[in-house]
């Protein structure tokens, strides 16, 4: 049996190594101008997106823009039908807050969720949260 050469095993090492690395990084990168769920700005919330409630439920709609008062958070409507809940919302370090009011006076519901990595900033997942603790886990999408 021949003993490989001394400088072979090394570089079979370094070869194998940065193959891994490759792999790996190759896992975790997002494409050229994708942001990370932390680096995603409430101004790339602005528009109309699609809900969905506990993945079975009727489709909502939400229209979210810049808040004429509070720089940096968001207002708007969710909308299905004829029914129309104002809310406002704020998106910090990937971290995404809405308040859903029926009478505009009141708070009925508080959704918490996060960026979906990957996502680019186009998917938000997390629970809807009403006052009496009854949760309804939630995906918004374009």
């Amino acid at each position: 049996m021949t003993t490989p050469h001394p400088q072979i095993r090394p570089r079979l090492w370094v070869t194998t190594s940065l193959a891994a690395v490759l792999a790996l990084s190759s896992c975790t990168s997002l494409p050229p101008g994708c942001p990370a769920p932390q680096d995603v700005k409430p101004e790339q919330l602005h528009g109309a997106w699609t809900v969905q409630l506990d993945d079975s439920g009727p489709k909502w709609t939400l229209q979210l823009g810049p808040h004429p008062e509070h720089r940096g958070s968001l207002r708007g409507e969710l909308t299905q039908g004829t029914l129309r809940y104002p809310v406002v919302a704020d998106l910090d370090e990937g971290e995404f807050t809405l308040e859903e009011s029926h009478d505009g006076q009141r708070i009925a519901a508080t959704w918490l969720g996060k960026v979906v990595p990957g996502s680019c900033g186009r998917a938000l997942r997390g629970e809807r949260i009403e006052p009496n603790q009854q949760r309804q886990v939630f995906l918004i999408r374009p």
